[in-house]
């Protein structure tokens, strides 16, 4: 049976999958790489673990099935996070700047001050954010200028994880990625689909250090088998996590909706052929490009901080063991008896967008426990969803559910309030790695695998599905209450 190898780069761990033409995974591996804070509201990678991580995940399949079953690899990856590397050694000269990293809020505020906003949102359909890629690459230029002399004679590439981990693949042979990776960088223009020379001097960033955009399936490249584990196959299929999870939701219609319940929350809707532009905190981001050139749009909400707030509970608190733990300690609960957890670790994405808001834990008595805690935990990350799908409503087409996905979602309980405070069927699907199948599917389908998106919609299948309860009134004044600690907030770390 022909089978895709797909590989999720995600921002705590590289996820490696086999599925087979029924859309089953045969074969699952997994490897953890460290998190680096070097000051307050950084957040760093080493390239090289990254690599390390994905090598040991990809032979722990390799254990499990023949590689002559395997017919090509599809890739998806944390998004706007960039990575620096020599072109001709593959090694890296400082570490990767992660998505969640706020280090360049300073620079967003003088682009905005300077007038540039409004033309920026224009071009990318983005924001001034440190959020994204670009603003990264010009702190770099700022504070790292013998690196950054580098990259401008050409010795170091520059790309996100996806171009990263093809250039590793290949002994350096391609520098590409496709076309949702480079919609997030702030130096994409949506309206010609090739990176934009404005942008690129905008942010100091020369065009020719940037990786060609490729369609996100068909054979873009091949990895070389002294490089990758004896393996020789096409790289058939990119896109960033958020978009290859919509599609492994087979969300290919108007108006479908899938929120991903990962480090972050992130909620997308397929809006077609449209570029549908929102004043009101939402994204509009290129999902994905098929060969013929076509590219298919989304509007996003990006939540930065969710399944990184049980992270934190787990290893900076230390008031749970596991991520699991939290559905059985907050069951013990019946509510959170005022306690109020804003997760803004990192600052807060959509619909607020605040870099310096900070963490807030409101409504602490004498009577607060460890499970009132937890279960705020969970409600803040069902909050963050309703704020944004209410901020979608009346931009994009109305929906009557939302299929979620990510490890968050097996927690039923989420999974129930979440339907509680949107007033939607909330559809959990079998397989819950949706973004490596949506990588697989893209691979795929470059590889004849699969030979339509009608195809892979016969391969989803619904595990649970949960049903709005309880008291509407009770939800909307929960959900009122957390607005107001949203508000205290914001605008933390200027105090």
């Amino acid at each position: 049976m022909s089978c895709v190898l797909a590989i999720d780069a995600g921002t705590t761990g590289v996820t490696a999958v086999v599925v087979d033409a029924s859309g089953q995974v045969r074969a699952r591996g997994y490897q953890e790489f460290a998190q680096h804070f070097p000051h307050p509201g950084w957040v760093e990678h080493a390239p090289e673990e990254i690599w390390q991580a994905t090598l040991e995940s990809v032979r722990a399949v390799l254990g499990q099935v023949d590689a002559a079953e395997l017919t090509s690899i599809g890739i998806t990856n944390q998004r706007e996070t960039v990575l620096l590397w020599d072109r001709e050694t593959l090694g890296s000269p400082r570490r990767a700047i992660v998505w969640q990293d706020r280090r360049t809020a300073e620079i967003c505020v003088r682009l905005r001050e300077q007038g540039h906003e409004p033309r920026v949102a224009e071009l990318t359909g983005l924001r001034l954010d440190p959020y994204f890629s670009g603003t990264k690459l010009a702190w770099l230029a700022e504070h790292e200028p013998r690196t950054w002399a580098l990259v401008e004679e050409g010795r170091y590439a520059v790309g996100t994880v996806d171009s990263y981990l093809v250039a590793r693949m290949t002994r350096g042979l391609e520098h590409v990625t496709d076309v949702s990776n480079a919609s997030r960088t702030l130096l994409y223009d949506l309206t010609t689909g090739d990176w934009s020379a404005e942008l690129c001097a905008l942010f100091g960033v020369p065009v020719d250090a940037l990786p060609e955009i490729v369609p996100s399936w068909g054979e873009v490249a091949t990895t070389d088998p002294r490089s990758f584990l004896g393996l020789s196959l096409p790289v058939a299929g990119i896109a960033g996590d958020q978009q290859a999870a919509l599609f492994g939701q087979t969300c290919f219609d108007v108006g479908d909706a899938k929120c991903t319940y990962g480090t972050g929350s992130f909620i997308l809707t397929n809006t077609g052929g449209e570029l549908v532009r929102s004043d009101a905190g939402l994204l509009t981001t290129a999902a994905w490009r098929s060969p013929d050139g076509t590219d298919t749009f989304a509007l996003e909400g990006a939540v930065f901080v969710t399944g990184a707030a049980v992270q934190w509970l787990r290893d900076g608190l230390q008031i749970i063991g596991s991520a699991a733990e939290t559905e059985a300690i907050a069951a013990t609960v019946d509510s959170s008896e005022g306690v109020v957890f804003v997760p803004a670790l990192t600052g807060l994405g959509a619909p607020d967008w605040d870099p310096h808001a900070r963490g807030t834990i409101h409504g602490l008595t004498r009577g607060t426990t460890r499970a009132h805690i937890v279960r705020a935990t969970l409600e803040a990350i069902a909050f963050e969803v309703r704020d944004v799908l209410q901020t979608m409503h009346g931009t994009v087409p109305a929906r009557t559910s939302l299929r979620v996905d990510g490890g968050a979602c097996a927690n039923d309980l989420l999974c129930q309030v979440q339907a509680d405070q949107l007033g939607l069927e909330v559809q959990r699907p079998r397989l819950s790695e949706t973004t490596a199948l949506g990588a697989a599917f893209l691979a795929g389908l470059g590889t004849g695998v699969w030979s339509s998106t009608d195809d892979l919609r016969e391969t989803w299948q619904l595990d649970r599905s949960f049903s709005p309860r309880g008291d509407r009134e009770r939800a909307d004044a929960e959900h009122a209450r957390w607005r107001e600690a949203v508000e205290r907030s914001k605008g933390w770390a200027l105090l």
